[in-house]
């Protein structure tokens, strides 16, 4: 190592990303710990995706208040380095250099930064075409919601002609009124669920206001044309009826997965449905002193729900700088169809209550009126009704309370619908 890292720091807390999560961590913890904060963001300005997403909407959960996306990431970041956390951007954790060490890349040079807590909170990101499976030609016309409302809401791009969104979640939406500022018309929305994904409401008003058609039970098999874009292809899932819809644009929307490159680098326990680190509710992976928050555990949350998970992990890691002795025992946490997974994975008998006290499921049905059933060695510990649905592309929210029957001595707990 000597020779190719040229510095090296120590810091009470590292926090690995910009975003909501890691914003509104360091801004707590930089008033309480006896040391430095430091937030390493890859990208050139702190916020994360709200940076992009010029509607309004942010920071009702968190802040109280409705803001667009660029004015949300501004105040979290304004939050965070007045509390007196130092936010480091255009750089890069490339990897590992010891249990909590961290190998960085930034204008400044490489060095190896050593914390004695490393929150994860590297977010989200859209599967791109080739990770679908979709053939076809990877034009520039070709993008995912993020990357068409970078080129339009941070570089000032704008182009016409006409749009197909694959997708009808609530960042489906987002892209279609994106595409509507860069002066593109979206002709067609295609998801494969059955119905609208995003909130009714979203949907109605988008339909209604946007007059765009939603394609419900319909794939896109194949991107046309070779420099450009000229169509896509899509099935009716039902009769395998194809028909080409002619555009210049495709975004694909939502199918989101962690970034959770690192945390594999690590050697850290992976859930392999939602392909994030496994966390227990005290948010802590399965190596001391290494956290992870925001939508690199459920992917893809609001971002406040986001921030609200910086929030409720500063207890526990100001426990562990303290020197705690947080007990280890803890209970695994299994999905059971149509869930396909739960965060956290794992309840604390010492720290039983995840994050606003709700567990974290994607479901791949849709179910109305849910009555949730925990299950523990043959028995049933605990049962809720909610009043919301289950819908695919949705988190769906399970109170903690359903799991108050939990034996410490019992085994695994399955999570599932009656």
């Amino acid at each position: 190592m000597t020779g190719t890292f040229s510095q090296q720091a120590h810091v009470r807390v590292a926090i690995i990303g910009g975003g909501p999560s890691g914003l509104r961590a360091a801004a707590e913890l930089a008033g309480l710990v006896d040391g430095e904060v430091l937030v390493i963001e890859r990208e050139s300005a702190a916020g994360g995706i709200p940076r992009h997403c010029a509607h309004t909407g942010f920071g009702i959960r968190d802040l109280g208040r409705s803001m667009s996306g660029p004015a949300y990431a501004r105040r979290l970041t304004e939050r965070a380095v007045r509390a007196g956390a130092r936010v480091m951007t255009s750089s890069m954790v490339t990897g590992w250099a010891g249990e909590r060490a961290l190998e960085v890349t930034s204008p400044a040079g490489r060095m190896i930064v050593q914390a004695d807590v490393v929150i994860l909170a590297t977010g989200a990101r859209e599967r791109p075409q080739p990770a679908r499976l979709i053939p076809g030609a990877r034009s520039a016309g070709v993008l995912t919601s993020g990357e068409l409302q970078g080129l339009v809401h941070l570089d000032g791009r704008r182009f016409g002609g006409r749009a197909v969104v694959v997708g009808s979640e609530l960042v489906s939406w987002s892209a279609v009124l994106t595409l509507r500022e860069a002066g593109c018309r979206t002709v067609a929305m295609a998801t494969q669920a059955e119905q609208r994904e995003a909130y009714g409401l979203v949907g109605a008003l988008g339909r209604l206001a946007l007059r765009v058609p939603v394609l419900t039970s319909t794939r896109v098999t194949r991107v046309l044309g070779q420099q450009a874009v000229t169509g896509v292809e899509v099935e009716a899932i039902d009769s395998g009826e194809r028909r080409i819809i002619d555009c210049e644009i495709v975004v694909f929307s939502a199918d989101w997965i962690p970034d959770s490159e690192l945390a594999r680098a690590a050697g850290l326990r992976m859930d392999a449905m939602s392909k994030a680190p496994v966390v227990d509710t005290a948010l802590r992976t399965s190596r001391p002193g290494v956290f992870a928050i925001g939508n690199l555990l459920h992917p893809v949350d609001t971002a406040d729900i986001a921030a609200l998970d910086g929030a409720a992990v500063v207890s526990h890691v100001m426990a562990f700088l303290g020197g705690s002795s947080m007990s280890s025992d803890s209970i695994d946490l299994i999905a059971q169809e149509p869930f396909r997974w739960i965060a956290p994975a794992r309840l604390r008998m010492d720290a039983r209550t995840p994050p606003r006290g709700r567990l974290l499921a994607w479901s791949d049905e849709r179910r109305y009126l849910p009555t949730i059933v925990a299950t523990q060695a043959g028995r049933v510990i605990g049962s809720v009704r909610s009043p919301w649905p289950c819908v695919p592309g949705r988190v769906f929210r399970i109170p903690v309370r359903v799991l108050s029957g939990a034996d410490p001595a019992g085994g695994p707990i399955t999570i599932g619908l009656r």
